[in-house]
Parts: structure tokens; C-alpha cells; sequence
């Protein structure tokens, strides 16, 4: 019986095995499937010695883009985050910029990026290192844990990082503390500050282990923020405390005399005073992925330790779009982001939908919607700019969209990048909007209790 049963088990084994794996059978079949005709080869040599977006590039869409926009909210001058992650840092602060100019009465005004930076990184620090005190007794190889090590710090981060950072810092002037080589190169020093910060996380999980009480690790993480606030020092200079300064006009001549400010009192006299950067505005996102007409928060995502994590109203992007459209017809500009990567001509700033042919090229559909490119992690939000025009039709509805860049002024076009209205449905992800430009019926979303996501949800990975 035994021969019987063991070679029916054998050939079942082997069936299965030969239906798991490319066989010389099917690797046959994937071969004869390939045309070899001039046609193809021709393809296939241009695939192989070109950039795929230069052949891909749709000649029937490049034409001049049209620049005209019914509501604009007007600026002068663009920013340069160079080769950092800050985008939402220079987005936030393109935003008050708006602000700022039109309470001093001038055309052009940048505020100090660096100096907010350097304690956004401070404060990331220790975040990261007050975390890890937190989670002492957690298992090292537990989600958290790991989580924690493997991102201690970055240059990336989001809208409510700009609110509680300026809330606590305030602002200066970018002339009163411009940008270093390492704050527009910010890739090789952070490497070495996520390294010094594994290395004091680590020590205070041994310290832990020995014994060691709460007051002495927080302790012991006070002792090493001093080593992190000196390679902050070397890398971006000490953060200005108390400067002199008056607006000038166009022509560079002092509307008033000078005055002597701290951060704090800059930012609440060239800003609105009275306005709440975090309770006054709202994050809105278009996740298909995730039910709509929910708030949501994202533990963990926050710039300092006491600060805000990142909430949001999840909102079908026809209940989104009216209420961006709201704080332009306000001369409102917004913060934005975006998968800026997708379908992007970076020679003239246009995003379509049809900019680039795909499936011609490469003989196939690329079809998945927005909901399954987040699902399958093929898309998310990676950039965040400023919101500041929209082109409506006769009926109101919007046929393009325009933002503020911050990658210079010789990009795209003049620094800002224009997309369709079809490609702003498929890839924009958020916007922050004032209060008072919600139906009641959204702002009564945020008395549910937000549905808590953890930090390593694949959505929120790839921010810019």
C-alpha cells in the first residue's frame, strides 16, 4: 500500500510545485510571446538608450500652457528649499508670507526658514529621545521600538509643525539669518545626527535595563540635547534671539525706523495676532482608502513632544474642493500637498493626466485607481506647496488649479506648476483651510473621536 500512496502524493507535490515556479515550460511561453518584428526592436532600443519620461513625453500636449487663472492670490518672489526635505516648512511660511506682506505694506518678503529649522530639529530630537524613555519597557524588536530607531529624525514634515513651531519660536527675517551650505544640503549632517541620537537612544535603553529611574534618563537625555544643540549650532549657526528691523519699499528704502524685536514679538506683530495657527485651521485629506466624513490622527506625528499630532477630516474630493475654492475667492492662499512625481512635465510646470503615454510605450494599462495605488502603496503624498489660484468655469467649476513652489524660480513654470483639475482629483491628498471657510455640516466632524492611526501606516510614509 505504501508505494501506492506515496507516488500519487509525489506527483501531487509536483504539480503543485510546477505551478509556483517558472518551469522551462513557461518560461517557453513567456518567450514565443515576444514579437520580433523592426516595430519592436526599434521600441526596444530607444527604451534602452533613453530616459523613459523623454520618449514617453506626449507631443500632442505641449503646447503653451495657459497661464490664465480667474482667482489668484497674488505674490512676489519665489522660495528655494535646494537639496532638503523642508517643503513643508517653506510652504507654511509662503503662507504667512502672504500675511505678513500685506500688514507691512510691501511687495516682497521672505521670512528665515533656517531659523525655524534649527529647532524643528531640536525639538525632533527630543521627541525621538523623550520617546524612547517612554517606551523603556517595550520589547526592543516590538513595532514601536523599531519604529522609533529606524526614524529618529528627519527634514520632512507637515502643516502642524509649521503652527506649533512658530507658536512657540516665533519668526525673523530671512536677512536677519540666511541659509548655510548644510541647511540646503541637509542629507549628509543628518545622517550624522540620526546616528549620535541611535547611539543616546540606545545608552538609555541599557540605562533602563540596569535599573536606572525615570528622573535619571530624563536627565541623562537633557545632558546629550546639549551635544545635538551644538551640531545643530556648527551645521546651521545659533538661532537669532533679539534683532533690529524696519520694512523697505521696492527700491530698498526704510518705510519706518528700525525696531528691536525677539521672534516672538516679530511674529505677532507682522502676523495676525489674534489668530490660532492650530485651532483655527483644518487639515482636509482625499483618502479613498479610508471612509470619508471621519477624523483621523496619526499618533506619534507630531514636531515636539507637547505639540499636535497630525488630524484630519477625510472628505470626498467634491465636498474638498468647494471649500479651497472658498479661501481663494478670500485672497486666502493655502498649504497643499500633493504626489507631485506623477504625470509631472518639469520643462513648463504642467500636471495632466495626459502628459506622458505610458501604456503606448510600454504595451500595456496602467489602470488602478486612486483608492488601489494607496492601497498598493504606489501613491501618496510626497510634496507639500502653497495653494494659491484656481480657474473656474461659467458654472463655477474648476478647470485648473495653480501652486507656489519651492524649487526656485527657474522651475517649471517661473516657480509655480499649474495641473488640470482631472490630475488635481486623481493625486492632491490635503489641504489646510481656515475654519471659516467650512460648511458647518464638516466642522461638526471634528466632535468625533478621531480614529487613531499608528505612525508607520504606509499613507503617511511618504511625506514630502
Amino acid at each position: 500500500m505504501k508505494p501506492f500512496l506515496i507516488i500519487p502524493l509525489l506527483f501531487i507535490c509536483n504539480n503543485i510545485h510546477a505551478q509556483k515556479t517558472i518551469t522551462s515550460d513557461i518560461l517557453s511561453k513567456l518567450e514565443q510571446s515576444i514579437n520580433h518584428d523592426g516595430a519592436s526592436r526599434a521600441l526596444g532600443n530607444a527604451i534602452q538608450s533613453n530616459a523613459i519620461n523623454k520618449i514617453a513625453l506626449n507631443s500632442n500636449n505641449q503646447n503653451a500652457n495657459d497661464t490664465w487663472f480667474s482667482l489668484e492670490v497674488t505674490n512676489s518672489g519665489i522660495s528655494d528649499q535646494a537639496s532638503s526635505g523642508r517643503c513643508w516648512l517653506f510652504t507654511g511660511l509662503n503662507v504667512l508670507r502672504q500675511r505678513a506682506m500685506k500688514n507691512l505694506g510691501i511687495n516682497k518678503f521672505m521670512f528665515s526658514h533656517i531659523y525655524l529649522f534649527f529647532y524643528d530639529q531640536l525639538e525632533k530630537s527630543n521627541l525621538f529621545l523623550q520617546s524612547i524613555i517612554d517606551c523603556r519597557n517595550m520589547p526592543l524588536d516590538s513595532q514601536q521600538v523599531q519604529w522609533l530607531f529606524s526614524n529618529p529624525i528627519s527634514d520632512g514634515g507637515t502643516y502642524t509643525g509649521v503652527a506649533d513651531l512658530v507658536s512657540k519660536y516665533g519668526l525673523v527675517p530671512k536677512e536677519i539669518m540666511p541659509e548655510t551650505y548644510v541647511s540646503n544640503n541637509t542629507s549628509e549632517f543628518n545622517s550624522h545626527l540620526k546616528r549620535k541620537l541611535r547611539e543616546i537612544a540606545i545608552t538609555l535603553r541599557e540605562m533602563s535595563d540596569r535599573g536606572s529611574s525615570l528622573s535619571e534618563l530624563e536627565s541623562y537625555k537633557t545632558e546629550q540635547l546639549k551635544v545635538i544643540y551644538h551640531m545643530l549650532s556648527l551645521a546651521y549657526g545659533e538661532p537669532i534671539k533679539e534683532f533690529t528691523w524696519a520694512p523697505k519699499d521696492d527700491k530698498g528704502k526704510y518705510l519706518n525706523s528700525p525696531k528691536k524685536y525677539t521672534p516672538i514679538e516679530f511674529y505677532h506683530e507682522v502676523c495676525s495676532p489674534d489668530e490660532d495657527l492650530n485651532n483655527d485651521y483644518v487639515m482636509l485629506m482625499n483618502d479613498p482608502s479610508r471612509p470619508y466624513n471621519q477624523v483621523y490622527e496619526i499618533d506619534m506625528d507630531r514636531h515636539t513632544y507637547e505639540g499636535h499630532n497630525w488630524l484630519y477630516i477625510n472628505l470626498d474630493i467634491n465636498d474638498l474642493y468647494p471649500i479651497a475654492i472658498s479661501s481663494l475667492q478670500d485672497s486666502v492662499p493655502m498649504y497643499f500637498s500633493c504626489d507631485v512625481g506623477k504625470q509631472l512635465n518639469r520643462t513648463n510646470g504642467l500636471l495632466d493626466l495626459n502628459n506622458y503615454d505610458y501604456n503606448s510605450l510600454l504595451g500595456t494599462t496602467f489602470g488602478m485607481s486612486k483608492k488601489q495605488r494607496i492601497q498598493t502603496h504606489d501613491s501618496g503624498s510626497t510634496h507639500a506647496m502653497t495653494l494659491v489660484a484656481v480657474n473656474l468655469d461659467e458654472n463655477g467649476r474648476p478647470l485648473k488649479w495653480k501652486v507656489e513652489n519651492s524649487w526656485g524660480a527657474n522651475s517649471g513654470y517661473s516657480g509655480y506648476l499649474i495641473m488640470t483639475h482631472e490630475w488635481f482629483c486623481e493625486y492632491m491628498f490635503r489641504v489646510v483651510v481656515n475654519k471659516k471657510y467650512c460648511p458647518s455640516n464638516i466642522i461638526s466632524l471634528l466632535s468625533q473621536q478621531p480614529i487613531r492611526l499608528p505612525a508607520w501606516d504606509p499613507m503617511f510614509m511618504m511625506e514630502e
